[in-house]
């Protein structure tokens, strides 16, 4: 009998993985009607990213795949578009990880294409690819994109050969030729310096990619279907699936310095699909999947004995046929999303996404969930990576990507030059832009008649400019001593002053170029001080709601001077502005404009952009009226300089 005294209890380990569920779409959520391919190759069949999702379709003669948009769910329509430019079917796809819109493929053609996919997706089927990469003598069954080197692809064929392949001058970088057998999977290291495989001869190698020269070799799985390996990011181990001599499923754990013996190794059970693993390197977490199974088991890596944690797994009644899974920084923070899955139902035609969630019952952002991730920027060129230059992926953050969904994804028009024989590859990435655009801005902190001093130096106008608003400003002044206690009313002056200057320098594009160009400057200062004062309103309106008189609008007639016609816009133009913010009711010009707790109206809305409308027509024939003046004196002038050239002459 043991002894229970001497036991020592270690009590539950800790750890915030412990709880991870998964969590299916629902049925609007899921792709349906998909014809998924039949083919028993054990590649993925899916691929995913922030932007698209592509499946393997199953076609009468040649290969073919679907590219669909993520926002395209629900039941697809049996003409759509697919991607069909190969001769032979499609055994795998993979997405470019700094490139949303490219895609790689592998067939029975022996050939790897890569396709440039439009946003949005296509309607019609797509034959012309970008590059054709030829050089397999049998058909190409395996491809993987580089981690951090940009256009380095590597395909594996059934030739039991492995090309390293230049994919922006469609050359090969490096031929493997180590292999005797046919290659079952392979896998780089996290900055791509190392690649791991395994073969049919049941060996499990550690090869340098550039030369081809095998590092360490060791005996894997001795079963004799296939067997998986992917590297468990910077920690140096690998986590390799396979069969015993049993027939029974298993996994191991290994060394990158030893693959002698295995770190651990343990059976799973007895079925016959083959496992395929998932790693994902941020939450350290590894998720193994059997094709024909309908559960997903996760496990935790540690850095100490056992070395592997069992967590729990994922219980389905429907069978898969591939799984295909998310880039970190596509899933949904949110939701406290750590992993996506997009699962191919094996005996129906349905796409379902699963996701892993660690639950939590805060809906902010959680930093301890999510370290900073691989951004999509490529760390090093394919020309410095053959010089044996290794770098660690790019980091971003994913709380990026929580405040702003279009910041995770890429926008990199790509192209083939003929004449060059390369790709070229655009560097306009709409993401900087969309950053630029989601900044907050600069609180101006400056008194207002300092703001307004400052304004007006930046918009000297003309002295006849200067007399035809007078009438304006002399009621602006007047709407300064009245209401110069009321914040409001200051912002709201403020506002109309800076758009006057903004209609005021739509007038001066009549007047050339020259002075277009001297007052762009004040035109974007003039934005700018604008947009200050109008988020801070409108965020402050929207909350507070307060009910209390705002400053009044002096009407001016329009026949008394342009700049009076511009003085009633202006105003109207911040009438209607306050109305479409917070609700608001309309008095004449003798009486005051008064913020009332009433919801926004479909007519009031209406009103203010017919209003606004006007305005812009009004302006748009002023600025024509200009131009054919400034055209007839043009003329005049032209007449002159001739009639005196000629009264010269004679």
């Amino acid at each position: 009998m043991t002894n229970t005294s001497q036991l020592s209890f270690r009590g539950v380990r800790a750890s915030k993985f412990r709880h991870v569920y998964g969590q299916t779409a629902r049925k609007d959520k899921c792709y349906e009607n998909v014809k998924i391919t039949k083919d028993a190759h054990d590649s993925n069949c899916c691929a995913a990213n922030p932007k698209f999702l592509a499946i393997i379709t199953e076609v009468a003669g040649g290969g073919a795949f679907i590219v669909l948009p993520l926002e395209k769910t629900g039941r697809l329509d049996l003409n759509v578009g697919k991607v069909t430019g190969h001769a032979g079917p499609v055994l795998d796809i993979k997405w470019n990880p700094f490139n949303d819109n490219v895609i790689a493929s592998a067939s029975e053609d022996c050939t790897v294409k890569l396709w440039h996919i439009p946003d949005g997706g296509f309607t019609d089927n797509v034959q012309q690819w970008l590059v054709e990469l030829r050089g397999h003598k049998r058909r190409c069954t395996y491809i993987e994109w580089h981690p951090t080197a940009d256009n380095v692809l590597l395909s594996a064929g059934s030739d039991h050969l492995i090309f390293v392949w230049n994919v922006g001058t469609s050359t090969p970088i490096n031929i493997i030729k180590c292999h005797p057998d046919v290659i079952y999977s392979m896998s780089f290291n996290r900055d791509g310096s190392l690649l791991a495989t395994t073969c049919k001869d049941k060996q499990l190698r550690i090869l340098d990619p550039r030369t081809g020269r095998v590092m360490k070799e060791g005996v894997c799985h001795v079963g004799s279907k296939s067997s998986k390996v992917v590297y468990l990011g910077d920690t140096g181990r690998l986590f390799t699936t396979g069969f015993s001599r049993q027939s029974d499923r298993q996994y191991a754990l290994w060394s990158q310095d030893d693959l002698s013996t295995p770190l651990r190794c343990e059976m799973i059970d007895s079925s016959s699909g083959i496992l395929i693993p998932y790693y994902d390197p941020d939450t350290r977490m590894i998720y193994v999947a059997g094709k024909g199974d309908g559960n997903i088991r996760y496990y935790e890596i540690v850095d100490e004995e056992p070395w592997i944690h069992y967590l729990t797994q994922y219980l389905s009644g429907s069978p898969q046929r591939g799984l295909g899974f998310m880039p970190k920084r596509g899933v949904q923070t949110q939701l406290c999303e750590i992993f996506r899955f997009y699962k191919l139902h094996a005996t129906r035609g349905l796409c379902e996404p699963i996701s892993m969630i660690v639950p939590r019952k805060s809906e902010t952002y959680q930093d301890d969930l999510y370290p900073d991730t691989a951004a999509p920027t490529p760390a090093l060129t394919a020309e410095e990576w053959i010089k044996c230059i290794n770098r660690d992926p790019v980091l971003m953050s994913m709380k990026t990507g929580s405040v702003l969904p279009h910041a995770v994804r890429t926008f990199k028009p790509v192209r083939y030059d003929p004449v060059e024989r390369k790709l070229q590859t655009s560097d306009k990435n709409n993401d900087k832009k969309f950053a630029f655009i989601t900044q907050e801005t600069v609180v101006d902190y400056r008194p207002v008649e300092r703001a307004e001093s400052g304004f007006h130096d930046m918009n000297p106008s003309t002295d006849e400019d200067e007399m035809a608003s007078s009438d304006s400003h002399e009621n602006d002044e007047d709407d300064d001593d009245e209401d110069d206690s009321d914040p409001t009313a200051q912002r709201e002056r403020i506002r109309r002053n800076h758009v006057w200057a903004i209609i005021s320098l739509l007038e001066e594009q009549a007047k050339g170029p020259y002075h277009l160009m001297m007052r762009a400057a004040d035109a974007k200062a003039a934005k700018t001080s604008c947009n200050l004062g109008t988020k801070f309103q409108q965020t402050q309106q929207m909350w507070s709601r307060p009910t209390r008189s705002m400053t009044q609008l002096n009407m001016v007639s329009p026949t008394n001077g342009i700049h009076k016609a511009n003085s009633i816009g202006i105003g109207s133009i911040g009438a209607t502005n306050q109305r479409a913010i917070s609700g608001s009711a309309f008095i004449t010009s003798e009486k005051a404009i008064e913020i009332i707790d009433a919801p926004i109206q479909g007519t009031e809305l209406r009103r203010a952009y017919d209003a606004q409308g006007e305005e812009i027509r009004r302006l748009k024939q002023q600025l024509v009226l200009k131009d054919r003046r400034i055209h007839e004196l043009e003329e005049q002038l032209q007449r002159f300089k001739m009639s005196f050239i000629t009264d010269s002459t004679a």
